[in-house]
């Protein structure tokens, strides 16, 4: 797709927002941005896409998705996508506990549940404590909440994922494994993709623009740069903290 043919419908302007890794304080910026932005709208139908990765790594998990769960922008439709994290951490919930999500900056998001954790060995009654301290700390709005999170959305000729998605497969043949992991032969892929795919997932210094995908993450949670495409139309542009 021409990298200036893309649009939503008329009377949309959509935003999306990138990985947030427990930073409360740059959700907290970035939404205010966004609502002091759509106050030039006029009546158009606001849309929030947040692409996922919440939680991990920063400090204030707990908060990020608090905010999420119980204080949506006014005025917008909200759509929480899952992230790789997201899927690590309800594996961890539900399934038989592994340290991969505590490697992967799971340690940080049990804290911020007021889980205490002790270096030492990662040993099975080790990991099923953590995952039956974490089920008991979790409120039940937060357990609904990863659970009801959407691989995809879709809004004219975007496709939003968290991570990417497979070259040669439709879009609607994707595999969830793909869409939260994927990424150099996603990244390397010149392919239209019947869609532009926004993501995140992959760290970037800045936005990346190409004429299949749209790329914002910007590491916010080790840069202090989270950033949100504004879609309207068939321009594009960026908000910043």
């Amino acid at each position: 797709m021409p990298i200036d043919a893309a649009r939503i419908p008329a009377g949309k302007r959509l935003y999306a927002v990138g990985d947030i890794h427990g930073r409360i304080d740059l959700l907290t910026e970035i939404e205010q941005m966004i609502a002091a932005d759509a106050t030039t709208a006029a009546d158009a139908e606001l849309t929030v896409v947040y692409l996922g990765d919440y939680v991990d790594r920063g400090s204030n998990s707990f908060a990020v998705v608090d905010r999420l769960v119980h204080a949506p922008l006014p005025g917008f439709t909200a759509v929480h996508l899952r992230g790789n994290h997201e899927e690590m951490m309800h594996s961890f919930l539900d399934g038989e506990p592994e340290p991969l999500w505590l490697m992967n900056g799971g340690i940080a998001t049990l804290e911020s549940y007021g889980v205490a954790f002790d270096w030492g060995d990662l040993d099975r009654p080790m990991l099923q404590s953590l995952q039956q301290r974490l089920n008991a700390a979790m409120p039940d709005s937060h357990r609904q909440f990863l659970d009801r999170l959407e691989l995809t959305f879709s809004c004219g000729d975007y496709a939003f994922v968290h991570a990417g998605v497979r070259p040669g497969l439709p879009l609607d043949m994707q595999l969830p494994r793909d869409l939260l992991w994927i990424r150099a032969p996603f990244l390397r892929s010149e392919e239209d993709f019947g869609k532009r795919v926004v993501h995140g997932h992959t760290i970037v210094r800045r936005p990346e623009v190409k004429a299949n995908r749209i790329g914002i993450d910007t590491g916010a949670f080790h840069s202090g740069h989270l950033t949100c495409l504004v879609l309207e139309a068939e321009t594009i542009r960026f908000l910043r903290t």
